[in-house]
């Protein structure tokens, strides 16, 4: 499967007025494709931590920068794809079995991860040799 198919950037609508922004996320919408089961966000990182660098089996995320910067780093084991989340009104949605990395976070980085399962730590693959030789035997 190609990378592209893999993910795809969602631009949220801005509900906001003179009193400010209001973006709204919904669970089985148009925004994404799931039920949220599961909501984590990170901050405090800087542009020398990668956090990440895993797959997961079964999850679907979507991952938006809420304030600040980040940029994540997608592979699929035959193909890469860098995507900057900079905006709060900008998600990014990946689906199962693409490896990640976040990275580069500005000083006042927050990214909150939405995830369509609970945290299982038996659908991670945390070492990249592993995740190559999973997604060849399946045929990805």
């Amino acid at each position: 499967m190609k990378l592209e198919q893999q993910y795809r950037i969602i631009d949220f609508k801005d509900m906001g007025d003179e009193r400010g922004n209001l973006v709204v996320i919904e669970g089985e919408q148009m925004d994404i494709p799931f039920d949220i089961k599961r909501v984590f966000y990170i901050y405090g990182s800087d542009d020398t931590v990668v956090r990440g660098q895993h797959a997961n089996r079964e999850t679907e995320f979507l991952m938006v920068n809420v304030g600040g910067s980040n940029k994540v780093r997608l592979n699929n084991g035959s193909e890469t794809a860098v995507v900057e989340l900079n905006r709060p009104g900008m998600g990014l949605y990946l689906s199962p079995m693409v490896w990640k990395e976040m990275y580069d976070f500005s000083p006042d980085s927050v990214l909150l991860v939405l995830c369509s399962r609970h945290y299982d730590g038996k659908e991670y693959i945390r070492d990249f040799e592993e995740y190559l030789r999973e997604i060849r035997g399946k045929g990805f």
